[in-house]
């Protein structure tokens, strides 16, 4: 699936999920849409999951020890 991106230089383009991980950590983006809620995302002012935060709790996505 393509995402929508807006980059900073104010162009827009079509990106694969694994680009858009590369772009954000670069800083490279103004903004992504975000198809399940139908709305842009701004990447300087809205909460994006998988970037920065701690989290101290258990990890779900681990097998069994």
């Amino acid at each position: 699936m393509l995402i929508r991106v807006q980059y900073l230089n104010d162009s827009y383009g079509d990106i694969d999920a694994r680009t858009l991980d590369r772009l954000l950590l670069g800083k490279t983006l103004r903004q992504f849409y975000r198809p399940s809620e139908e709305r842009w995302v701004d990447v300087y002012r809205d909460p994006i999951r998988g970037l920065g935060g701690n989290y101290s709790g258990s990890d779900r996505r681990q097998g069994p020890l």
